[in-house]
């Protein structure tokens, strides 16, 4: 039997949102196996900070590209599931993404959906605990999202 040790890796998040007349939305993706709705994310690079990761995510997930937070809006924890049978668990920190563009065309548009939410259904949809924890407290108080944008 293999024991793994219990250390939480880390992953970064862009949650892509736009202002609209009746409030926040926010993007969400399908996984590209399970098709579960979570929001860009990705593993640390050599060379790029957490907050570029997720930059980088979002353009090649979603397509998506505009203002990212300099600082993270929060962080949850899930459990990443592996090929091999096991999991980890995962820390994600969650940098808000203003969208100032949407591609037509992008890297992963063929292995995954992407719709746009109200933030507060969003946090009903998304298929991790953690993330519609995050999308519930900011659902709440959607001015931390532009309290977080760089200038």
């Amino acid at each position: 039997m293999v024991f793994f040790q219990s250390k939480s890796l880390l992953q970064a998040a862009a949650l892509p949102y736009v202002w609209t007349p009746r409030g926040v939305e926010v993007a969400l993706i399908t996984t590209r196996e399970r098709k579960r709705w979570i929001i860009p994310k990705g593993w640390p690079e050599k060379q790029l900070s957490l907050r570029e990761v997720a930059a980088l995510e979002a353009m090649e997930e979603a397509g998506l590209e505009g203002i990212l937070a300099d600082k993270p809006a929060g962080s949850f924890i899930y459990r990443k599931r592996h090929d091999r049978g096991y999991e980890v668990p995962c820390r994600v920190f969650v940098f808000p993404l203003l969208v100032c563009h949407q591609h037509l065309v992008w890297k992963e548009q063929d292995q995954r959906k992407l719709r746009w939410h109200p933030i507060a259904e969003a946090a009903r949809v998304a298929d991790d605990a953690g993330l519609s924890k995050l999308l519930n407290l900011l659902a709440k108080n959607p001015d931390r999202l532009s309290n977080l944008t760089a200038a």
